[in-house]
């Protein structure tokens, strides 16, 4: 089922380990220098930046590639028939991906991700031509199939936005809507877990993992109405009617399951020691204490996330120093202590992404002068100098 074989990603996986033991000081550069011998690999990497010029540059040769096909050889074709030539493209670029893997051993490499996005790109375009009702399901099975198959990370969060279209030619009910959404994401989350016990201790852990996290919070933000109906901006924007066109039980029932889900989350990433599903909880539990005035239609006021923040930094500040308090800083398996570089990186990516968001807010607006003085139009300067010189 995968397109790279198992040796290969689990040598991978051996040596980001080693890279970032090293560089937390847990190994020496000798006994990082003899391990990383015996964890060879044939796979071919770049760096994230040359990783994304490649992506790019690649979208855009096959892009211009088509569409000087479509202007030189099709150009009396129908719609349908413009639309059946646009899916002829995606297994040409799906086999052109598969192509660069086998011969040329890529992974991650940005070219073989580029070929598999335009195959997904060109059999929904397609799609939309010939069949337009049948446009998100083919998405979210072609995109379910390249995560499986090349463990592109981006490629479950696409599926699950094709299946957010899926009901729309099934029922114009919204509330059959959410519920076929979540009914959807269920299955997948119990598919995911259900699978998850046979690669616990392999290299798909941390692709389940995630996996899992997103549906997760998938299924809250179907069920969290103020989130996914989009009433939440209404209400800021001085609309505060709970509702929205919803059933009275059907409302009311979602805004119970929006505060019992937080808790199910944390327990199950707790109880498996799991950081993605820990942290979905956590940002569950974030969504629940910000929708509920909205879910409730109150008033809101301008110090809620001042309040807000004060409770989170009492909450991380109690647990480090719960933890910190266990024999040696660790209980039941968890301690606050960072052992992992990956932690540095997201957080220097976190203050890269604050710093520039804040950028504006942070500029200095022009002040109104309060001092009192009023030039007087410079009809006279200094050394005998008038506006006229």
């Amino acid at each position: 089922m995968r397109a790279y074989s198992e040796s290969s990603e689990e040598a991978l996986r051996a040596r980001d380990l080693l890279k970032d033991w090293a560089g937390e000081g847990f190994l020496t550069q000798e006994q990082h220098q003899r391990m990383e011998q015996e964890t060879v690999c044939d796979l071919r990497r770049t760096n994230i930046f040359l990783r994304l010029v490649l992506f790019l540059f690649t979208l855009i040769i096959v892009g211009a590639a088509v569409a000087l096909f479509f202007d030189v050889f099709v150009t009396r074709a129908t719609v349908p028939e413009k639309g059946i030539l646009t899916i002829i493209f995606a297994p040409i670029s799906y086999a052109a991906a598969e192509f660069a893997i086998s011969r040329f051993r890529l992974y991650r490499y940005g070219i073989e991700e580029a070929l598999a996005t335009c195959s997904v790109a060109f059999l929904c375009l397609g799609m939309q031509d010939v069949k337009p009702a049948g446009m998100a399901a083919a998405g979210a099975i072609a995109s379910l199939w390249i995560w499986r198959r090349f463990g592109l990370p981006y490629a479950l969060p696409a599926a699950m936005i094709f299946v957010l279209w899926m009901p729309d030619s099934w029922t114009g009910s919204t509330t059959a809507h959410h519920l076929i959404v979540a009914a959807f994401y269920a299955a997948g989350l119990i598919a995911v877990a259900a699978v998850r016990s046979r690669y616990r201790l392999t290299y798909l852990n941390d692709g389940c993992s995630i996996a899992e996290a997103l549906l997760w919070l998938g299924i809250y933000f179907v069920i969290n109405l103020q989130l996914s109906a989009g009433s939440l901006l209404g209400y800021w924007w001085g609309d505060p009617r709970p509702g929205y066109g919803f059933s009275r039980p059907f409302y009311w029932t979602t805004w119970v399951l929006i505060w019992c889900l937080p808790p199910v989350i944390l327990a199950r990433g707790v109880r498996g020691k799991d950081r993605w599903v820990i942290a979905a909880g956590a940002i569950a539990a974030i969504l629940t204490l910000v929708t509920n005035k909205p879910y409730l239609g109150w008033q809101r006021h301008t110090w809620d996330p001042m309040i807000l923040g004060a409770v989170l930094i009492a909450v991380a500040l109690v647990l480090s120093r719960w933890l910190a308090a266990g024999p040696s800083g660790i209980r039941h398996g968890f301690t606050a202590r960072r052992l992992s570089g990956q932690d540095k990186q997201w957080m220097n990516v976190g203050a890269i992404g604050l710093g520039v968001v804040s950028a504006d807010s942070i500029a200095l607006s022009p002040q109104a002068d309060s001092t009192g003085f009023h030039p007087g139009g410079g009809d006279s300067g200094g050394g005998g100098a008038s506006s006229d010189f």
